[in-house]
């Protein structure tokens, strides 16, 4: 029975519409598994209740939805009514949200079981899931590796059984670098084709939910279900959710752009060849590449790490100490209760974070770096519309490196590089993907590959034939 928790999603599906299997049995198996992996610390909170919801959605008399009664696990970035969302700080570590996320609410209406709220780096902030105050998590292949980050917890939890597919967000990268350090797919949609509703804010312009999954087929039906206009989101896309499903398993031609200039320039020669190599399993199977040049993209990272910081330094100061969340113990006075539930309440790199992105919105600092580093984001964005004029799909490595072990990057601006290949994404608003391409050192590569404007479809269509290609997602 065990080996049921490590089908993909397509296929529980099939074994709970034959009633092979019942929803109660497979919530079952994956908490025992979740008790049985305990160590490697992806859940912060688990849910008492998921039997409870399982023996209900078995006694439904119809099928609602493909993933009724599939168990899943949210990031702890994502609200849910009467459970603690934490986001993974001590800032919130007791907080009870008193309403739910779009998102949680779509997969719940769905009648997906959520088995549990997954670790993550302290709001998000982090490329190896060592910045949460609950822990690191370790990597289910090797636990002395980092899983990646923010979204260690639930990437940890899809390669090691523990949910049948997971909730993550990207800001930078958070959903891509997990996704290939775990050996799994992740894929962050376009800008506002989810809603954010609910989503605990890191940086209000790039974070973007998605879907951590076995394959590219999986992610497609999941992200279906999470994706569409949602009217409490202003920054929310008003546009008809495509059948994803479809789009992934249709026979689609593509024209893969390759940033050659870029790939010549990654030093790791284990992830360049890696990278060439995939291109060429492409090629041999008809699909056609072509070169094309991505001007500015060397400036994603400091543009990046202007933006977010001074986009978090905003969300982050509605943590006062009187509303919600922690409050410092005996304060002497108004200012007091400030500086010390602050000082308390966040751990190092978030008060990093802050301190560079509020000096940035300061005066006199605001349009040498703030207003510079958005006109080329502008310039990075176009240079993208610019290569979809001649192709489909843009392949790029999904990182510059394997999972490193964790506690060997102290250096921050060594950890910010982490995110080299997946930053543009962010800035342009483009759905991208990460999908296993090999390894290096025994540790999984991932394969990105980038999409235009609100064109999950064939990214999904693309990462879908290679791995029917390759076995590397298996």
């Amino acid at each position: 029975m065990n080996d049921i928790v490590s089908l993909n999603l397509e296929d529980q599906i099939g074994l709970l519409e034959k009633k092979e299997i019942s929803s109660y049995e497979l919530t079952s198996l994956y908490l025992e598994n979740i008790k049985e992996n305990k160590d490697l610390n992806c859940f912060i909170s688990l849910n008492e209740n998921a039997l409870e919801q399982a023996k209900v959605i078995d006694n439904l008399k119809d099928r609602q939805s493909p993933v009724q009664g599939i168990p899943i696990a949210h990031k702890d970035i994502f609200c849910v009514k009467g459970h603690k969302t934490t986001c993974g700080s001590k800032m919130l570590e007791n907080f009870i949200s008193p309403y739910s996320s779009t998102v949680f609410e779509k997969l719940d209406n769905s009648k997906t079981i959520m088995l549990g709220k997954t670790n993550m780096d302290e709001f998000a902030m982090g490329s190896s899931n060592e910045t949460s105050f609950f822990g690191k998590v370790k990597n289910p292949i090797n636990p002395l590796k980092s899983p990646g980050g923010s979204s260690g917890g639930s990437a940890a939890a899809v390669k090691a059984n523990l949910c049948a597919f997971a909730t993550g967000t990207d800001t930078g990268g958070s959903i891509r670098q997990p996704a290939s350090f775990c050996g799994i797919t992740g894929i962050k949609p376009t800008y506002g084709r989810v809603s954010r509703w609910g989503m605990i804010a890191f940086a209000s312009s790039l974070d973007q939910a998605g879907i951590f999954a076995k394959s590219a087929l999986d992610s497609a039906i999941a992200l279906e279900i999470i994706s569409g206009f949602d009217e409490k989101d202003s920054t929310s896309i008003n546009s008809k959710v495509p059948n994803l499903k479809e789009e992934t398993i249709s026979n689609m031609e593509h024209s893969i752009g390759v940033p050659m200039e870029i790939i010549e320039k990654i030093e790791d020669v284990n992830v360049k060849n890696n990278f060439l190599e995939s291109i060429k399993i492409l090629e041999k199977n008809g699909f056609k590449t072509k070169q094309i040049e991505l001007p500015f993209l060397d400036y994603s990272l400091p543009s990046y790490y202007v933006i977010a910081p001074a986009e978090c330094s905003a969300n982050l100061s509605r943590y006062d100490g009187i509303k919600f969340g922690y409050r410092c113990d005996n304060p002497r006075d108004l200012e007091d209760l400030y500086v010390r539930t602050r000082s308390e309440g966040f751990g190092e790199e978030v008060k990093k974070r802050i301190l560079i992105g509020t000096y940035c919105l300061s005066a006199g600092y605001f349009n040498a770096y703030y207003l510079k580093a958005q006109k080329i984001r502008a310039m990075i964005t176009e240079s993208f519309k610019n290569a979809f004029k001649n192709v489909s799909v843009i392949a790029m490595p999904t990182c510059s490196n394997g999972a490193f072990e964790l506690g060997s990057i102290q250096d921050p601006v060594k950890m910010y590089e982490q995110d080299i290949y997946t930053i543009p994404a962010n800035l342009a608003g483009l759905p991208a993907i990460s999908i296993p391409s090999g390894y290096t050192e025994e540790m999984p590569l991932g394969l990105q590959f980038i999409g235009n404007h609100l064109e999950e479809g064939k990214i999904l269509n693309i990462s879908h034939q290679f791995q029917k290609l390759t076995d590397h997602h298996v």
